[in-house]
Formats: C-alpha cells, sequence, structure tokens
C-alpha cells in the first residue's frame, strides 16, 4: 500500500500507510470531530477518540516538512492539501435567534513541492493536523462523487476530485470508497442542524454577537418604551384639551347656566304689572334669583303657551325654568292656592272666583266683604266694591281667607298711594270714577272718558248740569249686566246708582277697576269734552264730542252697529 497517510498514533511524521477502510473511517471522524456540530460515530479500532475538552484552534498554513524517508517504498505523489471550509450555518427555528458566524481568514497556502515519499509523509501530516485543529470544518459529498465544502454563505468552495487518490488505490477503490462514503450516517441536514461553537481564543476575529436572551430583553425594553411614550402622549393630549376647554367655554358661553336644578329654596314676591311682556317678567325673575337665564326662561314660557296675568307670585329662589313657568300659567294649582281677577268684575262675581280658587267657603268671604273698615277703607265704603284689585294670585295651602283679602285691598290701596292720592275719602272717589272709566270707554280711551267725567262734575257745567248719566252706574244699580237702559229706568232717581236722575257719583264704585284705570282717573286726561259713545262694542272705539247735538250722531252709528250685529246690544 502506498503511504498516503501516517498513523496520528504515533505522534512522528513516519508509521504505518492507511487502508482504505482506515482512510474512510479518518474521514468520518476528522467531520465529526466537533461534539457540538454532529455526535461522534463510533471510534474505529485502532483510532484514538479525542477528548471532548480539546480546544479548537483556527487553521492556519503548515509548511510542508520533510519526513524520515522510508526506503523500501517506491515514491508516490502526495495528494495535495484540500481546503476545509468552515461549517455552512443553519437558518435557525423562527423563534430562536442563532449566532452567524464569520468564517476565518487564512493566509494563503504555499504552493505543493514536487511528489516525493517526503512530500507524501508531509502532506498526510498537513492533513491530520488540519482536520485537528479545525473540527469545526466539513463537507458532503455529491452525487457524482465529487467531495464540496460549503462556505457559511452557502457557496462552494474549490472541489478537489479523488483522481490523484486514485492514482494510488486504483479505480475500483475510489468507487467502493465512494459508495460507502455516499451510504454513511453522516448526512447533510444533520450538520445543518448543529450549532457550532468556538472558544474564546478561536473568536479573537470575530465580531461580538447578542445572545437570544439579550435580544428579547432588548425587545421588551423597547416594547416597555414605546407604550411609555404612548401614554405620555395621550396623557398631554387630554390635558391640553381639558386646559383649552376651560379656555373657550366663557368665550363660546358654554360655561353659562341656563336652568337651575330646582326645586328651590325659601320664598319669592313678584309683582307682575298690567301689560307686562315675559321678557321683562323674565328680567326681574333672573334679577331676584328665581331662574337662572332669561332666555330660556321665555323659551320654556312660550312652548307651554303661557299667558300673563297681572298680580303677586310667590315664587323660590332657584327654580328649574319649567316650574316658574307652572307658577305663572297655574299649572301648579294642587300645591297653591290660586285665583284670577279680571279687571270689571263686580265684588259678586270676585267672591265667587276667590271661594273656588281656594277653598274658601263663600260665607266666611261675604261676612268680610260687609266690614270693609277692618281693612283699611274710608266709612262711607259700604263693602269691598272696587277695592279687590284684578290679578292672578297664588297664595300658600292654609292660607286664611282675611290675609287673601287683605292682600287684594292693599295692592289697590298702593297703587292710589303711588298715584299721590293718600287721602282716605279721596281714595274712594278715585275708584268710582275708575270703575266707570273701566266699564264705559276702551283702554285707550281711558284718559279722555276720565276728562270728560271730571268735566261734568263741574259746578258751573250749563251742558249736563253735573249729571254723568252713564248707562253702566244705572244697570249695576239694577243689579245686571246690559248696554240697553230705558228712558224709565234712567229716570228712576231710587237707583242710588243711577247717574242719568241723580247727580254727581254713585254711592260707590260699580266694579273693580284695572291699574291703568285707577291712573287715569288719578291723573285724567285734560280735555273739552262733555259725551262719549262707544260706537263698537268689539273694539271699543269711542267717540267723543263737546255738544249734544254731535253726541246724538255718533249715537246713531252705535245704534247703526247694534243692528248689524244683532243680539250684542242688549
Amino acid at each position: 500500500m502506498s503511504p498516503v497517510n501516517n498513523d496520528p498514533s504515533s505522534g512522528t511524521g513516519g508509521g504505518m500507510p492507511l487502508t482504505r477502510k482506515e482512510l474512510r473511517a479518518r474521514e468520518r471522524f476528522l467531520a465529526t470531530q466537533n461534539h457540538n456540530v454532529v455526535p461522534v460515530p463510533e471510534a474505529t479500532p485502532g483510532e484514538d477518540s479525542p477528548a471532548a475538552e480539546t480546544e479548537a484552534e483556527l487553521p492556519r498554513p503548515v509548511p510542508a516538512v520533510p519526513a524520515a524517508q522510508a526506503p523500501a517504498a517506491p515514491r508516490v505523489p502526495a495528494a495535495p492539501p484540500v481546503p476545509v471550509a468552515p461549517p455552512v450555518p443553519v437558518a435557525p427555528p423562527a423563534a430562536v435567534d442563532k449566532p452567524e458566524v464569520e468564517a476565518p481568514h487564512t493566509a494563503e497556502e504555499p504552493a505543493a513541492p514536487a511528489p516525493s515519499n517526503d512530500d507524501q509523509a508531509a502532506g498526510a501530516e498537513h492533513l491530520e493536523q488540519a482536520a485537528q485543529t479545525e473540527p469545526e470544518e466539513s463537507g458532503h459529498t455529491h452525487g457524482d462523487g465529487e467531495l464540496v465544502f460549503a462556505e457559511p454563505g452557502g457557496t462552494p468552495l474549490e472541489a478537489y476530485e479523488y483522481a490523484e487518490h486514485d492514482a494510488h488505490h486504483g479505480t475500483d477503490a475510489h468507487a467502493g470508497f465512494h459508495d460507502e462514503l455516499h451510504h454513511e450516517d453522516l448526512h447533510h441536514d444533520e450538520l445543518l442542524h448543529d450549532e457550532v461553537h468556538h472558544d474564546d481564543h478561536a473568536h479573537e476575529l470575530l465580531a461580538p454577537v447578542a445572545t437570544p436572551a439579550s435580544k428579547a430583553a432588548a425587545k421588551k425594553a423597547r416594547r416597555r418604551r414605546r407604550v411609555l411614550a404612548l401614554l405620555l402622549t395621550l396623557a398631554v393630549f387630554v390635558t391640553a384639551v381639558a386646559v383649552g376647554a376651560q379656555f373657550l367655554k366663557p368665550l363660546l358661553g358654554m360655561d353659562k347656566v341656563t336652568d337651575y336644578p330646582g326645586p328651590g329654596t325659601g320664598s319669592v314676591s313678584v309683582t307682575v304689572p298690567q301689560g307686562a311682556g315675559p321678557k321683562a317678567v323674565a328680567s326681574d325673575l333672573v334679577q331676584k334669583h328665581v331662574v337662572a337665564d332669561a332666555d330660556a326662561f321665555v323659551k320654556e314660557f312660550v312652548s307651554q303657551g303661557g299667558e300673563l296675568s297681572p298680580g303677586e307670585f310667590t315664587f323660590k329662589t332657584e327654580m328649574k325654568n319649567s316650574d316658574a313657568v307652572a307658577v305663572l300659567v297655574n299649572k301648579d294649582s294642587s300645591k297653591v292656592m290660586y285665583f284670577a281677577l279680571s279687571a270689571g268684575l263686580r265684588i259678586n262675581e270676585s267672591l265667587d272666583a276667590i271661594a273656588k280658587g281656594s277653598g274658601i267657603p263663600l260665607e266666611q268671604l261675604n261676612a268680610l266683604n260687609q266690614a270693609p273698615g277692618q281693612f283699611g277703607l274710608p266709612a262711607k265704603a259700604k263693602n269691598l266694591e272696587g277695592f279687590l284689585a284684578p290679578g292672578e294670585y297664588r297664595f300658600d295651602l292654609g292660607t286664611s281667607a282675611k290675609d287673601i283679602i287683605q292682600k287684594l285691598v292693599t295692592t289697590t290701596l298702593d297703587e292710589l298711594k303711588s298715584q299721590g292720592i293718600t287721602d282716605p275719602a279721596k281714595q274712594y272717589d278715585v275708584v268710582t270714577i275708575a270703575s266707570i272709566v273701566q266699564a264705559e270707554g276702551g283702554q285707550a280711551d281711558y284718559g279722555n272718558v276720565a276728562g270728560a267725567i271730571y268735566n261734568r262734575l263741574k259746578p258751573n257745567n250749563v251742558e249736563t248740569s253735573g249729571l254723568i248719566q252713564s248707562d253702566a252706574t244705572v244697570t249695576y244699580g239694577l243689579g245686571r249686566k246690559s248696554f240697553h237702559v230705558t228712558e224709565e229706568e234712567k229716570a228712576d232717581k231710587s237707583n242710588p246708582y243711577n247717574t242719568y236722575a241723580n247727580v254727581g257719583l254713585p254711592v260707590g264704585p260699580i266694579g273693580s277697576p284695572g291699574k291703568t284705570a285707577i291712573d287715569a282717573a288719578a291723573k285724567p286726561t285734560p280735555n273739552d269734552y262733555m259725551y262719549w259713545v262707544t260706537i263698537n262694542l268689539d273694539t271699543k272705539e269711542t267717540k267723543f264730542s263737546k255738544t249734544l247735538a254731535e253726541h246724538n250722531t255718533y249715537v246713531e252709528q252705535y245704534n247703526a252697529w247694534c243692528q248689524a250685529n244683532a243680539g250684542r246690544c242688549v
């Protein structure tokens, strides 16, 4: 046999040549020298298995050293040194990160000398030394018998055929070797799935590689930083929105309270004057802290179809708009005593309305009506006629009848005082004239009607001789309401309210005058009129004149209207 390789156990360059079986075992041994790459197969007899603790060294160029010549062996060209490629990196599973191993760069191999026995021995020694110092490198065979060594990037290195080897061992030997090597347990897949490990000395030229644990920790740290940044951004955004809203609310009127939660506390008295509108009442309610916003209150009042009536109303502070509207439109009558008195009502009509609204017996109210002195009226007043002020009233449940009557009388007296009428006797006369004005003319003509009455009452009046001549006074004395009075009724002096037969004022008021009529009676419009007549009972149009002839012309217009509106002038 040709001395192609030397026995590594001898420790020298010489020794017994290897057989084909030994050569195959050597190749397997060299391919699986590193336990971390592939499992070590069973040792071939005659070979010493390297210790597991043997540290791998980086490959380095080994010059050919002549060995002791074997005199008996013929010269056979030695196989050139076979370059050994580093192991092919295996793609790790998705869940585990594998460090990449950078292939070390070695110096270019020197050219081999001419074939000789010494060269053969040196080549064998070089092959054995390279296999022992580079256990990581391995290769695999292709189907055409070519042995290819792969780089980490997967690029095959230069392949060396076994032609030179066959020159020593023959074609049959090479074929046998190739078949045996092809069917061995050393598979390419096994090599690809094993890790390659190097010691600290073998990594001097490699870049530091992060471990999977460090990568996972870094990934978690980055995730925590992203979450923290997101939370901080969100907190800043929410804070900016909240701060901005506080600045925008006053500008947009968003912080304006338009309604109180209710139900309110305490008691607030609010007077609604005659002819007052919802906006004026709403402003008064806001000023007295009854409602929060005037516009919101008016909107609620209109939505409920409310209508204002003059009078004094009792509210609470900080009421809901709907509750305050209910007070004005009498939608809470179950909680209070409520009644409304219209201007022009006679005493019996007023007492009846009070009894129905308050629940107080009518007999009790009539008893109070017969004793007007206890309410501050003058001595010539026989009852409360003319002093029960018109309006809408609400009283707390349980309010006494006397307190209710006193409230109505006081309202009238306060209005007289506001016009400068403080004398009780004078107050009584003004109320009497105001009651005639209320019954005889339209509201727009109250001042002129009051002026014409005062002209008739003048002592030097020769036109009417001190007679007021009011149909309304005659019918009041007759105990009926009518626009038609007969000549006989006009001539009846027994009727104390007959101003056709009796000079001066009647014995007392003929109804409850409103605020406008009282003001007109207290301060009449100066004029020269002696007569007036309402020619249209629907529109209350009134005609004034200084002479009886002119007055009769307007009376004819009134009669024509009555004929055109049958049943109205009765």
